[in-house]
This record gives C-alpha cells, structure tokens and sequence, in this order.
C-alpha cells in the first residue's frame, strides 16, 4: 500500500517519471526473480542440511 501510495506522489510531482517506473518495474522484477529463486533453494538446503546434522542429537535427547 506504501508503494502505491508513493507512486501516486510522484505521479502527481512528475508524471513522466512515474510512468517510466510503472514500465521499468516489471522488468527489474522479472531480472531479479532468478536470483529470489536461488536464496530460496540455498536456504531449503542449509534448513535440511541442519535438520539431518541435530537428527541423532535429537533422537539421544528423547531417548535418554
């Protein structure tokens, strides 16, 4: 809603602007989407990678 809100300034202050953002932002969304991916499936990784390293700890905390 901020951004939104924010827009709507700057479309007020200098139109031509904020239509060039309304163009340019899909475009820098769809350029880091790749890189949005990539933390996603490193941080899948290190989260299974800890589950499988503190498994046995686990396991010896509820046995004993």
């Amino acid at each position: 809603m901020l951004t939104f809100l924010l827009w709507c300034l700057l479309l007020v202050v200098c139109w031509p602007l904020a239509i060039l953002v309304l163009l340019v932002y899909p475009l820098v969304w769809a350029l880091l989407l790749p890189f949005r991916l990539i933390g996603l499936t490193f941080d899948a990784i290190f989260d299974t990678l800890h589950a499988v390293l503190t498994l046995p700890a686990r396991i010896a905390r509820r046995i004993g």
